[in-house]
């Protein structure tokens, strides 16, 4: 399990319209029995947003904001096979973190 892997979301209740989560933990605690993720929702179903808070993601050309205010650790075992990796995309993942965490 890489960082920056996107998984189907295992909650099949809110799959519609947070279809994807990814990793955004550091492989040096894959020990752990948890990945901090970031949920990766359908732009319609998440309406008008600070990008700077929910970057836009491509994943397999679906474009999806990352909801980092809503960042979650997942049990890894939920997690089966990964669908893409946006490491590509890290530095808007980490900025959205950084939003959070420090408002800039």
């Amino acid at each position: 399990m890489a960082q920056y892997d996107v998984y189907a979301n295992p909650s099949s209740s809110a799959a519609t319209g947070i279809p994807y989560v990814v990793v955004i933990q550091s492989d040096l605690l894959d020990a752990l029995a948890t990945r901090l993720t970031l949920p990766l929702a359908v732009l319609e179903f998440v309406g008008k947003v600070p990008t700077s808070l929910c970057p836009v993601i491509v994943v397999k050309g679906r474009r999806l904001h990352a909801l980092a205010h809503y960042a979650a650790p997942l049990p890894a075992r939920l997690l089966r096979r990964p669908v893409a990796n946006v490491a590509a995309q890290a530095s808007a993942l980490v900025s959205a973190l950084d939003a959070v965490l420090s408002g800039v």
